[in-house]
């Protein structure tokens, strides 16, 4: 069943560290942690099927590419014509049973179009290197390389061929580096994903939200209106809960909503405030950077389960989209939370989630964090504490999230 399905992904970067495509994981709603599900092909096939046809997931891209892991059974099976072609890039698993058939199967894929991918590469075999001359993406585990002469060496007779090198698994800078001076063009992994170990960068603005920001003030919008467009722009709104909590506000109240944040700024702040980034002459590539666009699906996630949780209770909501978003700021701005916290003055129950993962906001974000496919979190504790959850709810609202962020990509991309 498709319900069974929880859908999440992870970012996939160029050298120059921009957002070119998302690797979509596919979890066992019964153990979201393993991702296993008894029939893996069928299992996916119903996944993509109900993604692309009922939810939208092709928006949920934005204007990246997709890459869907498959095996064996599910690359022979009819459904994969389902994908569009320009959309995605199909993962073969390299230790997976690489047959004349299956090498034949990826090349008549490729006629029609599709990028075919080799996942999961540690070396040479002969089945490996049979079906090298049809694959247009290498994926290089790091993880199984067993020494840094090894990747070397395989990375030299990987470039002699015409595909492209992608490292999966890049958990530090030094494995980043390593991996570009050899050669690689893409990456994939912790580094970039996770809050902990990341490249800070600056964040930049949307200048057409900017000008939509400025008219909507000048026509005297409401301020849930001016809320809702700012959610739309992850940079944005980070930047706006920084400057509303910088000590030159003087703000005595902590901030549990950015509608919150607006009002304390006041309108004429706000006004100068998006005068000068448009003078600034900011550009629109902020939501490229994968963790801008993590940041915006995790508020939006949380917000969605909060509604589901207490739909009569809006301020929850409010609380659980500010803590997702807040929960990467120590990625994007490349400092401990802690020393974030020091100038932010937020609601303790936003505090308490970021820094301990406690209440109910803590719970909700470590539902998140299990839907991006970070390990050692006990779901069951969560599930005991929060009686009214269903995982029906997590995986509808996981799909609703990604494709609300997605066309936030695909729009300002």
């Amino acid at each position: 069943m498709a319900d069974d399905i929880l859908l999440g992904r992870q970012p996939i970067l160029n050298d120059r560290l921009e957002l070119v495509g998302y690797e979509l994981l596919f979890r066992d709603a019964a153990n979201l942690l393993r991702a296993q599900v008894d029939d893996q092909a069928q299992a996916t096939a119903t996944v993509i099927a109900n993604a692309f046809s009922q939810f939208g997931m092709a928006s949920a891209l934005g204007s990246f590419r997709g890459y869907i892991n498959v095996d064996k059974t599910f690359l022979f099976d009819d459904v994969i014509r389902l994908l569009p072609s320009d959309r995605v890039v199909i993962e073969v698993l390299e230790h997976g049973e690489i047959t004349p058939e299956v090498v034949e199967r990826c090349r008549v894929l490729k006629a029609a179009g599709y990028t075919v991918a080799l996942d999961d590469f540690v070396h040479l075999s002969p089945e490996a290197r049979s079906i090298l001359d049809v694959v247009s993406i290498v994926k290089v585990d790091l993880v199984q390389m067993e020494s840094d002469e090894q990747l070397a060496a395989l990375a030299a007779e990987l470039r002699k061929l015409p595909a492209t090198l992608l490292a999966e698994k890049v958990e530090t800078r030094e494995q980043f580096e390593r991996c570009h001076a050899l050669g690689f063009k893409l990456f994939q992994g912790y580094f970039f994903a996770r809050p902990t170990v990341v490249v800070g960068r600056r964040l930049s603005h949307a200048h057409t939200t900017v000008v939509r920001l400025l008219n909507m003030l000048g026509d005297d919008a409401e301020d849930r209106e001016i809320e809702s467009l700012c959610k739309q722009e992850p940079a944005l709104t980070l930047s706006l809960l920084r400057l509303t909590n910088s000590v030159g506000m003087g703000v005595r109240t902590p901030i549990s909503s950015i509608r919150a944040a607006i009002t304390m700024l006041g309108r004429q702040q706000l006004r100068r405030w998006l005068q000068l980034l448009l003078y600034a002459g900011g550009d629109a590539g902020g939501n490229n950077n994968p963790l801008l666009a993590m940041a915006a699906t995790r508020g939006r996630f949380m917000e969605l389960m909060a509604e589901q949780l207490h739909p009569k209770k809006r301020s929850l909501a409010d609380l659980a989209f500010m803590t997702g978003i807040m929960s990467l700021m120590p990625a994007i701005f490349a400092a401990p939370i802690e020393d974030i916290l020091v100038e932010l003055r937020v609601a303790d129950e936003v505090r308490q989630a970021l820094l301990n993962h406690t209440g109910e906001a803590g719970d909700l974000l470590a539902l998140a964090e299990i839907g991006e496919g970070q390990p050692g979190i006990d779901l069951a504790a969560i599930m005991a504490r929060l009686p009214d959850l269903r995982i029906e709810h997590i995986n509808a609202c996981s799909t609703q999230a990604l494709e609300w962020a997605g066309q936030l990509c695909g729009a300002q991309g």
